[in-house]
């Protein structure tokens, strides 16, 4: 594995993992229901939500309004967008290959 922060243990990689075994979007909500709280899902999906409209170039303004999101969260996630660690990107353009049934 090239990409190792220091955050990271073993019990984070059999996390990384546990995610990696599901094969279903059924299994994936099941596993996160029983991982997260409601609101922690909600959050993570927020997060994505911003993420997206974001590279798709949207204005604060307007993720805000879509949202309800913080701009000092959208201002978080755009950081992590352009400078963090890809993974951002790396979901929004599988997410986009697969709507267009391209796997």
């Amino acid at each position: 594995m090239s990409y190792e922060p220091r955050w990271i243990d073993d019990s984070i990689k059999e996390l990384a993992r546990a995610i990696l075994v599901l094969e279903t979007e059924e299994e994936v909500l099941r596993f996160l229901e029983d991982i997260c709280t409601i609101n922690e899902i909600k959050e993570l999906a927020q997060r994505l939500l911003v993420a997206k409209m974001l590279d798709e170039g949207k204005s604060y303004e307007e993720i805000e309004r879509v949202t309800g999101t913080s701009s000092a969260t959208i201002s978080r996630v755009k950081k992590f967008l352009y400078y963090g660690a890809d993974g951002y990107k790396i979901v929004l353009e599988r997410l986009r290959r697969f709507k267009k049934g391209e796997t």
